[in-house]
């Protein structure tokens, strides 16, 4: 969720550029926008989303989304999976945050990135399979992106000759935006908390659904 937001405010602040411009000792000031106002449409309001969803709202920009289930209250307006493309035209910002499953596989394709907004920015923190990825770079070199914040890709680690490496309005990142010196920690809790729950005969947290994929 952190990288969600980090993610946005790097893009809309101009702060890549200001860091190219630094490491040539350029000084030159600039115009950038605001996060307050635009409208964020994650897919996929699960923990994960719907933590991203409550860090949009403090910092007053308008959340949507869509999943299977009804989102959290920050959530303005709720779209159900099958109404995925009416949602689309409405976002700045489109967030990606579901598993990999086969309902989900190629579901941002060329005709969704086509119904953004022009200038809309993509995060995906899904998997990389979710997105077709040449769609999403043609998007890109067309202009009708205005930027991508990418943490997985449909081949890990990122072949040196994809266009992505290179492109200045792009954030590469190696599927570690929910790497944390905190993660040994919460994992060995999770464990413990679920080790008492099964010898107290109460539901387990974070069960894997085998027909769900999640």
């Amino acid at each position: 969720a952190e990288f969600c937001i980090l993610a946005m405010l790097a893009h809309y602040k101009s702060f890549l550029p200001n860091l190219r411009n630094q490491a040539r000792k350029r000084w030159e000031r600039f115009a950038s926008t605001d996060l307050e106002g635009k409208t964020v449409g994650i897919v996929g309001l699960g923990r994960i989303g719907t933590e991203t969803a409550r860090m949009a709202c403090d910092l007053g920009m308008h959340v949507i989304g869509t999943n299977a289930t009804p989102p959290a209250p920050c959530v303005e307006r709720f779209f159900p999976p099958e109404d995925l493309h009416q949602m689309l035209p409405l976002v700045d910002v489109l967030i990606i945050s579901v598993p990999h499953t086969p309902q989900t596989e190629n579901l941002i394709g060329k005709r969704e990135l086509e119904l953004l907004r022009p200038s809309a920015f993509v995060i995906n923190i899904g998997r990389g399979a979710v997105m077709d990825e040449p769609a999403l770079i043609d998007a890109l070199q067309s202009g009708h992106l205005g930027g991508a914040a990418l943490d997985v890709f449909a081949e890990e680690p990122l072949p040196a000759s994809s266009p992505l490496w290179e492109m200045e309005n792009v954030i590469v990142s190696p599927h570690s935006a929910s790497t944390s010196d905190k993660e040994n920690e919460r994992l060995v809790s999770l464990f413990c908390e679920n080790l008492r729950r099964y010898l107290d005969g109460q539901p387990l947290r974070n069960v894997l659904d085998p027909e769900l994929y999640y």
